[in-house]
């Protein structure tokens, strides 16, 4: 079997629901940008000193594959949504790493490279959950995958000040 169909060469591809829409649609710039994402945690992931953050962004790597599976489907319901137990999950992470770094103010990102690349994460995660938004104007999403989108950006921001919190480098905004 060939991952080339050229099904898609009008400018169309499929959901997983089976429709046919066309590739410049707002549900596959969103799940696009899922794919997008899911790519820059796996390089950032490389980058990571912590190895608690490495097992929490492979969690987050296969929770990703049940939000795209989810926009990916337009008349079915999709087998592995995602659960009220998936936001949970990741905002009790956002909660432990909270109470540990104790953040005092705004901070500037990026400070090391581990950061930086957990910075970029969440920026795309943000236009992720822009997409998202916007579809849902039109076609419902869930509310567990806006809330969990919403967490995850949260998430990424606190493991990306984790990085810095482990090298004594958490650099806040001067006024």
């Amino acid at each position: 079997m060939s991952i080339t169909t050229k099904t898609g060469d009008k400018g169309e591809t499929s959901l997983w629901s089976g429709e046919r829409i066309s590739k410049d649609s707002i549900r596959v710039e969103a799940y696009g940008t899922i794919d997008e994402l899911n790519s820059f945690i796996s390089e950032a992931s490389h980058y990571l000193k912590s190895s608690e953050s490495k097992k929490i962004l492979k969690e987050v790597q296969n929770d990703l594959f049940k939000v795209a599976g989810q926009l990916a489907s337009k008349s079915r319901n999709y087998i592995h949504p995602v659960s009220e137990e998936d936001v949970q999950r990741i905002t009790k992470y956002i909660e432990n790493f909270e109470k540990r770094i104790n953040l005092k103010g705004f901070v500037i990102p990026g400070k090391t490279l581990q950061s930086s690349k957990l910075d970029v994460c969440r920026a795309i995660t943000r236009r992720a959950e822009r997409r998202i938004i916007t579809l849902d104007k039109n076609e419902k999403v869930s509310e567990q995958l806006k809330k969990y989108m919403n967490r995850l950006s949260d998430l990424l921001f606190i493991l990306a000040r984790l990085e810095e919190y482990l090298v004594d480098s958490i650099e806040y905004k001067k006024w």
